[in-house]
């Protein structure tokens, strides 16, 4: 329906779904809306992404960008210092994984 009304992206999110435990993971629902849409728009993904391995998996699966609430963390802690530092991290968590799987671009 989101193609058809021309809608220019998708989010995959399950906001709240840590409230009741039983909804499944973003991640567990990413496949099926990347195989839906194709390439007829770009597809996002948050909720639980923590981890340069994280963001690895969800590109892997087909999400354009990945949303992670871990920056919440920095800004709560030092602020802009404490957000930059956190992208750090997961920049260089992502950029191992990829070279252990033999990945040398993003794309």
């Amino acid at each position: 329906m989101c193609v058809e009304h021309g809608v220019d992206a998708i989010m995959v999110s399950n906001h709240g779904g840590r409230a009741t435990e039983t909804l499944r993971a973003t991640v567990e629902a990413l496949p099926e809306v990347v195989a839906e849409v194709g390439n007829r728009m770009p597809v996002f993904v948050d909720g639980g992404f923590r981890r340069g391995t994280d963001v690895f998996k969800a590109l892997a699966l087909g999400a354009k960008a990945v949303g992670s609430d871990v920056l919440s963390v920095g800004i709560g802690r030092i602020r802009q210092a404490g957000v930059d530092r956190v992208i750090e991290i997961m920049q260089g968590e992502l950029k191992l994984v990829m070279g252990n799987c033999g990945t040398q671009t993003v794309a």
